[in-house]
């Protein structure tokens, strides 16, 4: 890993660093994450999920809604 500098406004810093305490992780971490996730964000690839609930029925069964009284 190489060290790098980047320059924050005080008010950013200051959210950044709570954010940091809140999640018990370095500021560090979380730009390495930030960037990852929103700069370096992978190409989507396969199913892609709409929500995060439980699946009731499969997308081959999506009629069978209308089955039930």
């Amino acid at each position: 890993m190489e060290k790098t500098q980047v320059y924050l406004p005080k008010n950013e810093l200051d959210a950044l660093r709570a954010a940091a305490k809140r999640s018990g992780r370095s500021v560090a971490a979380l730009v390495r994450e930030a960037i990852r996730k929103v700069v370096l964000k992978p190409e989507a690839s396969g199913p892609v999920a709409l929500w995060d609930g439980e699946l009731k029925r499969t997308s081959i069964d999506h009629d069978t809604v209308h089955d039930e009284p």
